[in-house]
């Protein structure tokens, strides 16, 4: 069964996949420069003999099709960019490039799908369709090298039925994998404001617009925007993580800087909070004497899983590791440039456990002492295998 063959394929591969992802972890590279990992995964495709070309020019795509007659076609995504961390974790494939790590799993995520397509070539014989593998960069910084691709064609010509992707999960123990089906992650936008008043001596505050009372009063009134207006069936988060006044104990500034986030999951209500919180701010800061400069730079959208590719998906899961290691996902309020491609095909993104407690594996991601278990690229290699051949429908 082609099951079987997958499973002893994904164990054959083993070392060679870990091999892979322990030189991408030696050498990350940040978003919109992973010009040596573009090369890596080069070399790996033409070794499998797989003809590839570049997109939103450090990405690449390749085709395998199977012997079997189908015009069905399935999309396989991994994303391949770093993050500006310094990597604390004391192992031999540590960071090589002082200041960046692969803290959020993409090494796993394009070693796998390597993996996968190694899999796949073996085994063309065994199924019909067309499996396009996507290999994007740029998923950690704005505008996504998900919505660069996707405006490049990369769903185009041929065209996916749908498109797969998988993420690790430190929450989750490694053997084990998480779905869910219709909306599961949040849209995302960056906030930049500037609250302006006049500075002067903190004795003489009457002789001032104080921008730090100004900016106490726009924070707290913001926070309305979520419990007042937006429907508390549909999740928002509103939070501010960076508030610089830059004056002294006695010393009024000019100016009050601030970084924020809003997150929701309803792209309509998106719009009328930007508008409802940039209203709000400059409508205070004038009240009160001063003047606001409201900025808002749009993200990703919220990512969406079809619900039946996703149901199915998950059934095939649980076929292939058994059901006791396929647990369901709860909404979650971090963002993704995956969901570019939700919005536009029918999508299916689940998450790939990376846990284990006894060695002492449980660091989020995003953060300095960022690991995984290796065992876990196993799984990802295997099953994203089966649910592709799966989803062409053999």
């Amino acid at each position: 069964m082609i099951k079987e063959q997958i499973q002893e394929l994904a164990k054959t591969i083993y070392d060679d996949v870990v091999g892979n992802r322990r030189h991408l972890h030696a050498n990350p590279e940040l978003s919109f420069h992973e010009v040596q990992t573009s090369a890596f995964v080069a070399r790996k495709l033409e070794e499998m003999g797989l003809e590839y070309h570049k997109m939103a020019d450090t990405g690449l795509v390749a085709l395998i099709k199977g012997d079997k007659p189908s015009d069905k076609v399935i999309a396989l995504r991994a994303d391949m960019d770093a993050l500006p961390i310094v990597e604390a974790n004391d192992v031999p494939y540590k960071s090589q490039n002082p200041g960046v790590m692969h803290a959020c799993g993409h090494d796993v995520h394009t070693s796998s799908l390597l993996g996968t397509a190694k899999i796949l070539t073996q085994l063309k014989s065994e199924f019909g369709g067309t499996v396009k593998l996507i290999f994007q960069p740029a998923e950690e910084k704005l505008p996504g090298g998900a919505s660069l691709m996707i405006k490049e064609g990369v769903l185009e010509n041929p065209k996916p039925d749908a498109v797969i992707g998988q993420h690790v999960m430190p929450l989750i123990d490694a053997g084990k994998v998480g779905f869910r089906a219709g909306k599961y992650m949040a849209s995302t936008d960056e906030l930049y404001v500037t609250v302006k008043g006049k500075g002067g001596h903190g004795a003489q505050p009457q002789q001032n617009i104080d921008p730090v009372i100004i900016t106490a009063h726009i924070l707290t009134a913001l926070q309305q925007v979520i419990s007042r207006f937006a429907d508390p069936k549909s999740p928002s988060v509103l939070s501010f993580g960076k508030v610089i006044a830059n004056g002294a104990t006695n010393v009024i500034p000019n100016e009050v800087y601030l970084e924020g986030t809003f997150r929701t999951m309803d792209e309509a209500w998106r719009q009328e909070a930007h508008k409802r919180m940039k209203k709000m701010a400059e409508g205070i800061a004038e009240s009160m004497g001063g003047s606001c400069e409201f900025n808002i730079m749009k993200g990703y959208p919220f990512l969406i899983n079809e619900e039946k590719l996703t149901n199915n998906a998950r059934s095939h899961a649980e076929d292939y590791l058994g059901k006791e290691n396929v647990l369901d996902l709860d909404i979650w309020m971090a963002a993704e440039d995956f969901a570019y491609y939700s919005q536009v095909a029918n999508s299916c993104f689940y998450r790939l456990g990376t846990r284990n407690e006894e060695r002492g594996i449980t660091s989020s991601v995003h953060t300095p002492t960022f690991d995984v278990d290796e065992t876990s690229l196993q799984t990802s290699t295997g099953l994203m295998a089966y649910l592709a051949v799966k989803q062409l429908g053999n």
